[in-house]
């Protein structure tokens, strides 16, 4: 069986193993809640949804109301990564490198410079810093970036930022599963749900916990996203590197 430079084999994520499927998507849509949460509550932006932001930007200029650039550079900002992240990830497969590490790197140098930046702000209710509208880019950036890993990295699996279809998604299927007639449709309908809700239970406690750092540190929260797109990257380079070992301890392995 071929396997692309990504490490997933032609029948997709599902293959990886089990690090990939117990860990990285959950802890990365924690990552999304988290940025999201802190995104909005600070800079009256969605940072991972691209529909929020059209939503309220929308009804501000319906309204009336003098826009925030954050808004009105959330959308173009969030179109120009994927597209640039898609052209990175043509390059890395045009010299047979795989995409994971790097777009996990990529991910945690902007939630890592965002966070840096949100320093002279400090709790909920003080000033903002002067380039909070910067700090707003380089978080949809980092989600625009996540949102390409995910499709590009992992295809098939659910989205770790988009939790309106993956909760349609896991009900429909959960539904089948119980309700269905069919036996092979039953248990592919049930693997799918078993694959979705650990992102819907990771979203929705990241965006959680995002909200109460954000009341304890205001911008600052932005170090949770960034520590945890660090630890990711800490543990597949780790695991990677174990891979390495073993198969040269493996005499005739390639």
């Amino acid at each position: 069986m071929q396997t692309s430079t990504t490490g997933l084999s032609t029948r997709g994520w599902a293959l990886r193993t089990s690090f990939s499927n117990r860990l990285l998507l959950p802890v990365l849509s924690v990552i999304a809640g988290s940025a999201d949460a802190t995104s909005f509550l600070g800079l009256g932006l969605f940072s991972a949804h691209v529909t929020g932001n059209l939503v309220i930007l929308t009804a501000h200029i319906v309204a009336g109301r003098g826009d925030d650039a954050s808004l009105i550079l959330s959308v173009p900002m969030f179109i120009l990564v994927l597209g640039l992240t898609r052209l990175l990830v043509a390059g890395l497969e045009s010299v047979q490198v795989g995409t994971l590490r790097p777009l996990l790197l990529l991910q945690f140098a902007l939630l890592g410079i965002s966070f840096i930046l949100s320093f002279p702000s400090g709790h909920h209710h003080d000033p903002l810093p002067a380039n909070v509208a910067f700090v707003g880019q380089l978080c949809v950036a980092a989600m625009a970036v996540q949102n390409a890993l995910g499709q590009l990295s992992f295809p098939g699996a659910p989205s770790t930022a988009v939790m309106t279809t993956n909760l349609a998604r896991f009900i429909v299927d959960a539904g089948e599963s119980l309700l269905g007639k069919n036996a092979v449709e039953k248990a592919e309908a049930g693997r799918r749900a078993n694959e979705t809700w650990p992102v819907i239970i990771g979203f929705t406690a990241g965006a959680g916990l995002g909200a109460a750092c954000f009341a304890v540190a205001g911008l600052k929260a932005l170090g949770l996203p960034g520590g945890l797109a660090l630890l990711l990257l800490f543990i597949e380079l780790r695991r990677q590197a174990l891979k390495v070992e073993k198969r040269v301890e493996v005499p005739g392995t390639s």
